[in-house]
C-alpha cells in the first residue's frame, strides 16, 4: 500500500517509464569511505561554476557580434545599457577566475590526499586534460571583449604559441586566421569559446564521472587506496548537503563581487596604439615573468622543454606514485614537487609586480592604462565611439614588398611588439617611430646584429636570425618612414 502511494502521480508515472528510482539510486546513493567532509567539495563546486559560465555565456552571447567592427560595441552595450548586463557580465569574468581558483584546490586536495592511487590513473588523466580545456576557455574569452587588454593581452599569447618549434608558426596562424590578429580571430576564438571547448568539456565530465563512479571514492588519507575497510555513507544526503552549501557560498562571493565592483571594459582596441603595456589576467602572468628569462638560443629551454617536462611528470604522477601509503608527509617527493611548482608560479607572479611597481615609467603607463578603463565605463553608451573598421595593421596595412611582409611577420614572431611596440610604431622604452627615415639599412642592420651599450642594458639582446632573415625584418623596418 505504502509503496503504491509513494509512486502514484507523476512521480509514479515517471518511475513506470524510466526507472526513476533506480537512476537516483545510481546518481545519490555512492557509498563515501568515511563519510561525508568538506574536503571532497571541489569537484562538485567545480561542475557548478561550469554550469554558471555557460548559462551566463548564452545569456551574454544573445547580444555577441564576433567581429572587429561589433565585438566592443555589443560588449558596451552590454556593461552600461542592458539591464542587470554589467552584473551578468561580470559574474560572468569572475566566475572564470573562480574556476581557476576551485581547480587549483582539487588538484592540491587529489595530490594531498593521494586520491589518484589505487586504479585511478584514468580518473587523473581525464582530470589534466579537463584542466587544460579550462585554462583553454579562459584564454579564448579574453579576447571576446575586443578593448585594449584583451587585444594586447591575446597578441602576446599568440605569439608565445608562436614560439614553438616546428609547429608554433601553423598553430599561430591557425589561431590568428591570419598574420595579425582581427575578425577571422574573433570569429575562431568566439566558436572555440562557446562549440567546441564546451563540447569537449561536457564530454571529459562524463568520462570523469564514469571513472570516478567505477573506482570509487578514495576517502579520508588513512584509508587504503582500495578497499579502505571503513564504514561508508551515501552521498545522499550528507555530501549533497555540503556541495549545494558551498554551491550557495560560491555564487554568493560572486554575486557580491558583480555588484560591489563591476568587472570594467576598457577603450576599444587599438593596434596602433605603441605605447600600450600587455598584461595578461592573473593566472597567466607567471607564465608571462617566465618567458621574459628565456630569449634567443635558450628559448627552446623556457618555452618548451622545461614545461613539457614539468606537465608530463604531472600528468605521470599515478604512474610514478604507485605506493600504497596516502599521508602527504609520507610522500615528501609528489607533493614536495607540486608544491615546490606552485610556489615557484606565485614568486614569478609576484617578481612580475614588483618590476611594473619599481620602473616609474612602466607603474606610470599602467596607471595610465588603468585610468583610461576607468574613464571608459563612466562614458555613455555611444554606439560611433566602438564603432568603425580599425583593425589589426595586417589587415588595415598591405604592402606589396614580399620582403616587407616576411620582416613584418619576424617582427611578430620574434615578441619585438613587446617592447617596440605594435605595427614598430614604437614603445615607451623603445621608440622605433620614423627609424627608417633616421638609418641607413646597413646601418640598422649592424645595429640589430651589434646592439649598443645602452641598448643591451636596456634588455635587447643581439637580433638571432639568418642573413636572409636579418635583410626581411630591415625591409620592414625600413617602411616605418
Amino acid at each position: 500500500m505504502n509503496n503504491k502511494k509513494q509512486h502514484a502521480g507523476f512521480y509514479g508515472w515517471l518511475e513506470r517509464r524510466i526507472g526513476i528510482d533506480q537512476m537516483m539510486h545510481e546518481a545519490l546513493d555512492e557509498p563515501i569511505p568515511g563519510g561525508a567532509r568538506l574536503a571532497y567539495v571541489f569537484g562538485s563546486g567545480l561542475l557548478f561554476l561550469f554550469l554558471s559560465q555557460v548559462i551566463t555565456g548564452l545569456a551574454l552571447a544573445l547580444y555577441y557580434v564576433p567581429s572587429t567592427d561589433h565585438a566592443h560595441t555589443t560588449v558596451a552595450y552590454i556593461s552600461k545599457v542592458v539591464a542587470a548586463g554589467e552584473f551578468l557580465r561580470s559574474l560572468h569574468a569572475y566566475g572564470s577566475s573562480a574556476i581557476i581558483v576551485v581547480l587549483l584546490l582539487h588538484v592540491l586536495q587529489t595530490v594531498f590526499y593521494g586520491s589518484y592511487k589505487g586504479r585511478r590513473e584514468l580518473l587523473w588523466i581525464s582530470g589534466c586534460v579537463l584542466a587544460t580545456l579550462m585554462f583553454a576557455m579562459a584564454f579564448t574569452g579574453y579576447l571576446l571583449p575586443w578593448d585594449q587588454k584583451a587585444y594586447f593581452a591575446t597578441a602576446v599569447g599568440t605569439n608565445i604559441v608562436g614560439e614553438v618549434p616546428g609547429i608554433g608558426g601553423k598553430l599561430e596562424l591557425l589561431m590568428r586566421g591570419g598574420p595579425a590578429l582581427g575578425t577571422l580571430t574573433i570569429s575562431r576564438f568566439f566558436v572555440a569559446h562557446v562549440l567546441l571547448i564546451p563540447g569537449m568539456i561536457f564530454a571529459f565530465v562524463a568520462l570523469h564521472v564514469f571513472f570516478f563512479r567505477k573506482a570509487g571514492a578514495a576517502g579520508p588519507i588513512s584509508a587504503k587506496p582500495r578497499n579502505s575497510g571503513l564504514p561508508t555513507t551515501p552521498f545522499y544526503p550528507g555530501q549533497v548537503i555540503i556541495d549545494m552549501a558551498f554551491a550557495l557560498a560560491l555564487i554568493a562571493v560572486l554575486s557580491l563581487l558583480a555588484h560591489f565592483f563591476p568587472f570594467p571594459v576598457g577603450p576599444r582596441a587599438n593596434p596602433a596604439d605603441s605605447t600600450y603595456l600587455p598584461r595578461p589576467e592573473w593566472y597567466y602572468i607567471p607564465v608571462f615573468q617566465w618567458l621574459k628569462y628565456w630569449e634567443g638560443s635558450r628559448a627552446f629551454l623556457g618555452v618548451v622543454l622545461i614545461p613539457a617536462v614539468i606537465v608530463l611528470l604531472f600528468v605521470l604522477l599515478p604512474f610514478l606514485d604507485r605506493g600504497a601509503e596516502r599521508r602527504p608527509w609520507r610522500r615528501p617527493i609528489p607533493v614536495g614537487g607540486v608544491v615546490i611548482v606552485l610556489l615557484g608560479l606565485a614568486g614569478l607572479g609576484w617578481a612580475s609586480h614588483s618590476q611594473d611597481t619599481k620602473d616609474p615609467s612602466i607603474a606610470s603607463q599602467l596607471h595610465r592604462q588603468d585610468e583610461a578603463v576607468v574613464q571608459y565605463m563612466k562614458q555613455p553608451f555611444k554606439p560611433e565611439e566602438s564603432g568603425g573598421g580599425a583593425t589589426a595593421t595586417g589587415e588595415a596595412k598591405e604592402s606589396a614588398n614580399p620582403m616587407v611582409q616576411a620582416g613584418e611577420k619576424l617582427y611578430q614572431d620574434n615578441l619585438c611588439s613587446a617592447c617596440h611596440g605594435v605595427a614598430g610604431k614604437g614603445g615607451i622604452a623603445a621608440p622605433l617611430s620614423g627609424i627608417g627615415s633616421r638609418m641607413s639599412s646597413q646601418q640598422l642592420q649592424t645595429l640589430l646584429t651589434n646592439p649598443t651599450p645602452k641598448m643591451t642594458g636596456g634588455g635587447m639582446p643581439p637580433v638571432p636570425l639568418k642573413d636572409g632573415q636579418l635583410k626581411q625584418l630591415v625591409a620592414y623596418l625600413m617602411s616605418l618612414k
